[in-house]
């Protein structure tokens, strides 16, 4: 089985069905309700949302929002942002410009017959174990999206107590600009 690179190295893109954007927000209460409020009124489907301190400075937030393509054309969409009162600047990542992770947590049910190929699995995906006890294990890979996938597929074969996916986040490769 061939297991994609979990951290460096060109990431091979399917045909784009969603669109990757950065929006940078100020900092203040309601900001992210709004933005996610937009979406909802207008119908367009959110892949995948993540936000945090922008950079160092206390005063902004990035929101990295993935958007289903089918369900909204880019243009609709940022003009909508833009219209946002504590939007800042809006950048459309193509998935080829950009570089792209997710952390996935996943706690798995093990005994003794299990652990080897549980560990084989973590070994050859690049995850790491964080936590274990008599009856469990939990594992992380900070990955590509594809990456946590083919780990997301693999521990089918386990009992899975629980998996939570954090969404991407994403930047832009270096030497390449965002455009919106």
């Amino acid at each position: 089985m061939n297991t994609p690179e979990p951290f460096l190295g060109d990431v091979p893109h399917s045909p784009v069905r969603h669109h990757i954007l950065s929006v940078l927000v100020e900092n203040k209460s309601g900001v992210l309700a709004r933005v996610a409020g937009l979406f909802a009124r207008r119908g367009f489907n959110i892949f995948s949302l993540a936000v945090a301190p922008a950079e160092t400075s206390a005063r902004f937030s990035r929101i990295t929002i993935v958007v289903d393509a089918e369900s909204a054309p880019l243009e609709q969409i940022v003009g909508q942002l833009s219209k946002l009162v504590n939007v800042v600047s809006i950048s459309d990542l193509a998935p080829k410009d950009a570089i792209e992770r997710e952390l996935m947590l996943a706690t798995i049910r093990t005994n003794v017959d299990d652990r080897t190929g549980l560990l084989d699995v973590v070994g050859t995906s690049g995850a790491a174990i964080v936590d274990v006890d008599s009856h469990s294990v939990t594992l992380m890979l900070s990955g590509t999206p594809a990456a946590c996938d083919v780990l997301e597929r693999e521990l089918e074969n386990y009992d899975t107590l629980e998996l939570h996916r954090t969404g991407r986040v994403a930047l832009p490769r270096l030497g390449k600009r965002a455009s919106a």
